[in-house]
């Protein structure tokens, strides 16, 4: 049934006679056509709020008033069904099945907090860039024995429907979350992981080192970018275990194409990863000194590559001290602990390290004018510092059974600092992984305690983005 109700206006066709169009009345809605043929225009939900002998006036969704002459009414406006008007929770039902319908169901939907909406068994979720009070113990409740459609839309629902089908069928699953930058990918993904943590109405210690393995992976893997604070620098897949009766026996975490150049440059208005600055932040005055460092971020040129600074509500001391619980709860021992601060402090002091160019024997060479900076770094590194320095200004090349060692200009001495320090840092996120699966990942006691591995995997895939500069 059509909302539109219509009455015949007359106007002049070419020849001078009378033709009709149907014009819709004040406080009707009409999809309106702007008529241009840009990528991204598309028709637009509005209503009509006047209408003339010769024109009419409406409303779009973003709030402009648009005036269109009663000659185009006929070719630009359609009259827009009702629930595309009211909105529906599965835009399987909806009517007007095109794009500019699809984006009207979700503003409308938005517009009243209810930031989830099925497409059959996807979920669309809409970040609300707010705290919202439906992700409690009660709502956990009310979805664990609900069927999809029982409830309003929720990542609940979702996450109960894969939980509830493994468990049945003895078949695995997996949830994809997939979408731009800022969209709350990261966020769902937590929500998924809590309400499974929570189906078997237990909470035990597996359950507990799951949850803690995300705040350690975030802080190492996630950055404020201009898109969001928080953006996953990386992809996820968390594959979790359960038994027969869909209890959390244990997980496996593998990651993928970390965004290993934000470690030495970012674009304008963006971050490092947050463990450097949470670092900084947390440390004591005894612990900076032993690692030789300020409490500053803006000391150091990895850090201030974008012009912006720290996350005040973030990058604080609060936020490291979790970080640190976290990874003692995925049992880093103390010295491994220690290890890791070590590394990230070499990585900064590395980013300081400043070239003076020379020539030798007619080739462009460089020397390391911060010497200090350079002990600093070897001894973090527990390496050689004569030998770190050969390193950073000459190269080796080997041929035919022959080395033949020649300098580095100031450029590419440089671009071996920086190259330098992304591996340090890329293969420390990779053991840091690999620490958290030898914690979580235990599949030679699973199989002997149960006899059968049931699987839920949880795909985290980083965001889209168009960017000037891309990383």
């Amino acid at each position: 049934v059509l909302c539109c109700k219509t009455r015949a206006e007359p106007t002049k066709g070419r020849s001078g006679e009378m033709s009709r169009t149907v014009v819709p009345l004040p406080g009707e809605y009409v999809w309106y056509d702007p008529a241009l043929r840009g990528e991204f225009d598309i028709p637009v939900g509005a209503q009509v709020m006047a209408v003339t002998t010769d024109s009419l006036v409406f409303r779009t969704g973003e709030g402009e008033d648009v005036s269109l002459p009663l000659v185009d009414a006929e070719t630009r406006l359609k009259s827009m069904h009702q629930n595309s008007i009211e909105g529906v929770d599965d835009m399987i039902n909806l009517h007007d099945v095109h794009e500019a319908g699809i984006i009207r169901n979700l503003r409308v939907r938005f517009a009243r907090d209810e930031i989830y909406t099925y497409t059959g068994t996807i979920l669309v979720a809409m970040n609300p860039n707010k705290r919202m009070s439906i992700y409690g113990l009660e709502h956990v409740q009310r979805y664990r024995a609900a069927k999809l459609t029982d409830q309003s839309p929720h990542i609940y629902a979702i996450a109960n429907a894969a939980h509830s089908k493994m468990v049945k069928t003895k078949s695995d699953q997996c949830i994809i979350t997939s979408g731009e930058s800022g969209a709350g990918k990261t966020e769902s993904t937590k929500l998924i992981l809590q309400f499974l943590a929570a189906q078997s109405g237990k909470h035990s210690w597996i359950e507990q080192q799951i949850l803690d393995a995300n705040p350690v992976l975030e802080a190492f893997g996630n950055a404020k970018t201009v898109r969001n604070y928080n953006s996953s620098r990386f992809g996820k897949y968390i594959d979790i275990h359960f038994d027969e009766s869909g209890a959390i026996q244990g997980a496996k975490v593998e990651q993928y194409l970390l965004e290993k150049s934000r470690v030495v440059t970012q674009n304008e208005n963006e971050l490092n990863y947050h463990v450097f600055y949470c670092m900084l932040a947390g440390l004591s005055e005894n612990e900076l000194a032993t690692l030789h460092l300020l409490p500053h971020a803006e000391e150091y040129q990895y850090l201030t590559e974008g012009s912006c600074p720290p996350l005040v509500s973030l990058h604080t001391q609060e936020e490291w001290q979790g970080i640190c619980r976290a990874m003692k709860v995925l049992m880093f021992t103390e010295d491994e602990m220690q290890n890791v601060r070590s590394l990230l402090a070499a990585i900064l002091h590395i980013g300081n390290l400043r070239f003076r160019a020379l020539e030798i024997s007619g080739l462009d060479a460089s020397e390391i004018i911060s010497q200090d900076t350079c002990r600093i770094a070897a001894d973090l590194l527990q390496v050689d510092e004569g030998g770190l320095k050969q390193w950073f200004t000459y190269r080796s090349t080997s041929a035919h059974r022959e080395t033949s060692v020649s300098p580095l200009s100031v450029k590419q001495a440089e671009d071996v600092r920086d190259a330098f320090a992304k591996g340090i840092y890329s293969h420390l996120f990779q053991w840091i992984n690999e620490k958290i699966n030898w914690s979580i990942h235990r599949p030679e006691k699973f199989r002997v305690k149960t006899g059968m591995k049931l699987s839920l995997g949880v795909l985290d895939i980083f965001g889209f983005e168009n960017s000037d500069l891309g990383n």
